[in-house]
């Protein structure tokens, strides 16, 4: 399991370097929240990976400190997540201007070629 999440996280974050690369802001934007998602997915794990256990009292009733699930990488998750979104909205808003604007959708407001 945690050779998948691994993998998963490596692809994320290869994935979004390249598209941070990139030399259109739309594809910056996608690599900026692949690369969020993948600290996200990161973070979620810290909390440890456990399949079929309860979250804080097992099915016998007594609650044992040590297979707790830690709720703190989860909070910083959601949290990461509404701000990731709030970003990304407002990076679209001002790809659109700036498109208007500039009439190109390249980050150095140029045509290559």
């Amino acid at each position: 399991m945690e050779a998948l999440v691994s993998v998963a996280i490596g692809i994320l974050c290869g994935s979004g370097l390249w598209l941070l690369l990139r030399p259109r802001t739309f594809q910056v934007i996608v690599g900026l929240a692949l690369l969020s998602y993948a600290v996200n997915l990161f973070i979620f794990c810290m909390g440890r990976l456990v399949i079929g256990r309860a979250p804080i009292i097992g099915t016998d009733g007594v609650a044992d400190p040590a297979a707790f699930a830690d709720p703190v990488p989860q909070a910083l998750v959601l949290t990461a997540i509404v701000i990731g979104f709030a970003t990304t909205a407002l990076l679209l808003v001002v790809l659109l201007a700036a498109r208007g604007l500039t009439g190109t959708d390249h980050v150095d407001g140029r045509e290559s070629g």
